[in-house]
């Protein structure tokens, strides 16, 4: 009797039946790049966010194919991954990923970014906030990361949305349950959805995407989750969203708004592999709602 024979998908964009190959996309025939940014320096608790996005793409071949609530196979737009931008420190990184970026935008490609710990956004939001008018960010993630500086480093994850407000005009942020007092007294919190605020209801999604502008950047620090479903990461804080609250955000967000772009960050793998898991699925989960529907 035949073997049954099971499809894997790997980010790497390589497609497999059973041992041999059966598809796979080059970069000039992919409309999605995964990029993978594993920096880990301006982390603060629990180091191993730079070995985020390697074990993202290792759980990412036991994903299955097909999304039940879009009906579709995203897959076949093409994925594709880039080589790891590795740096030296933060600025030279910050620098590395706006230009890489760009230049993936140049060339027509929706760039989902593996971080890494959370301040490899701020090159890939700059990258997008020059291509794209009047950016918004969507910010979902367990901190305000609103100092202007931390630990003598204005370019820390800690300092992730502080950065980006000096491009973008719009920071609409979800899930925070921890912050600084030098925060609170700067962020908009009519622009701040926080976690003890919108546990137990779902009119909020509809107000958050609505302070979005049209054309969007989401960032997901993977510990806006609650450290029950995902404990692999640096910095855990108890009560956070659940995997439908945030998944009826962003089917919310990419229904109504233009999402061009993406990063999941601070993922910090142990010998637990369901959260790696989780990451990956998280991410297919995007890219379907991203492309739904597209030609």
């Amino acid at each position: 009797m035949e073997k049954p024979m099971r499809k894997l998908l790997n980010f790497g964009g390589s497609f497999e039946t059973g041992d041999s190959s059966v598809e796979s996309f080059s970069y000039e025939d992919s409309k999605i790049i995964i990029l993978p940014v594993p920096f880990d320096i301006t982390s603060t608790w629990i180091k191993g966010a730079d070995k985020g996005p390697k074990a993202i793409i290792e759980a990412s071949p036991n994903l299955e194919f097909y999304d039940i609530e879009t009906d579709s196979e995203v897959y076949k737009k093409g994925i594709f991954t880039e080589k790891e931008i590795i740096s030296a420190n933060s600025s030279d990184m910050v620098q590395n990923v706006e230009e890489k970026v760009a230049k993936l935008i140049k060339d027509g490609k929706f760039v989902l970014m593996l971080g890494g710990d959370h301040s490899v956004s701020v090159g890939a939001i700059k990258a997008h906030a020059s291509a794209s008018k009047n950016l918004s960010v969507l910010h979902l993630d367990a901190h305000a990361d609103s100092r202007d500086s931390y630990e003598g480093n204005k370019l820390s994850h800690a300092c992730v949305i502080a950065r980006a407000r000096e491009y973008v005009k719009n920071v609409v942020s979800v899930g925070v349950r921890s912050m600084d007092s030098s925060e609170a007294a700067k962020v908009d919190k009519k622009k701040m959805f926080f976690a003890e605020k919108i546990y137990d209801s779902d009119g909020w999604i509809a107000k958050a995407v609505d302070e979005l502008s049209e054309n969007v950047y989401v960032t997901i620090d993977v510990d806006v989750f609650d450290p029950s479903i995902m404990p692999s990461t640096g910095t855990p804080e108890p009560g956070g969203l659940n995997w439908h609250q945030a998944i009826s955000l962003l089917k919310e967000a990419f229904k109504k708004k233009n999402i061009v772009g993406v990063d999941v960050v601070e993922l910090c793998p142990s010998e637990n592999k369901a959260p790696d898991f989780m990451a990956a699925k998280l991410i297919y989960k995007i890219l379907s709602y991203k492309f739904f529907n597209s030609k």
